[in-house]
């Protein structure tokens, strides 16, 4: 009786994304399973950048709009928890768009680099590569992005931080109140000084979370 072959995995995209308007350029590169849904590729995305989904979103492929219904949001032909991508006839170097926050004109770009066979015990999505720190979830598009991010600006942050440290450091550890004034202060400056962060390593363990899988794998 012959052998009975097992099917073979789904293919993975390897997906270049990069938020539009922005430089230095903020991206990631993901691996991502044909098999994922439209609803999964947003979670996958918002945590890529670290955005929570405050704001409505849609991706535009092909000429049609995908995404999650909410109340007062646009509507969507097709089910997102349905629609997987390798469905959607996808091909190398082929492009579309991501749209996150319609007011204020967040829209992330996504090239298919590649189409892989998945490799068997590797944990699924995950981040390849990357750079920069994603955009805040209170800041405005790319054009308020570009003026809050001067490099003036950046210079004043690690100037008072450094400031604040001091003071922390040298403070009275009764005035309460003071500190908890230097900390609210030094949490709005954590956007300006985190810039250039960017942790692969925590970001796939995030992504397996979302998978629900987390593995040794995950931490590479």
């Amino acid at each position: 009786m012959p052998d009975t072959l097992e099917p073979a995995p789904p293919p993975v995209y390897k997906l270049r994304v990069v938020v539009h308007g922005i430089s230095p350029l903020v991206w990631r590169r993901l691996l991502v399973p044909a098999e994922t849904t439209i609803a999964e590729l947003h979670t996958i995305l918002q945590t890529a950048f670290g955005w929570g989904g405050e704001h409505l979103h849609r991706f535009v492929i092909h000429g049609t709009e995908y995404g999650i219904s909410y109340v007062g949001g646009p509507g969507f032909r097709d089910d997102p928890h349905r629609v997987r991508l390798g469905e959607l006839g996808l091909r190398q170097s082929e492009r579309f768009v991501y749209e996150y926050n319609f007011f204020a004109g967040r829209v992330v770009d996504l090239r298919v680099e590649q189409i892989l066979a998945a490799q068997p015990g590797r944990v699924y999505p995950r981040c390849t590569a990357g750079r920069r720190a994603g955009s805040p979830e209170d800041w405005d598009g790319p054009w308020a992005f570009l003026e809050r991010t001067q490099p003036y600006l950046v210079f004043g942050a690690i100037v008072r931080a450094a400031q604040i440290v001091s003071q922390l450091l040298d403070g009275d550890d009764e005035d309460v109140a003071g500190i908890a004034e230097h900390r609210d202060q030094l949490a709005g400056l954590l956007p300006l000084l985190g810039l250039e962060r960017f942790d692969r390593r925590a970001l796939n363990q995030a992504l397996a979370r979302c998978a629900g899988i987390v593995t040794e794998g995950s931490r590479q």
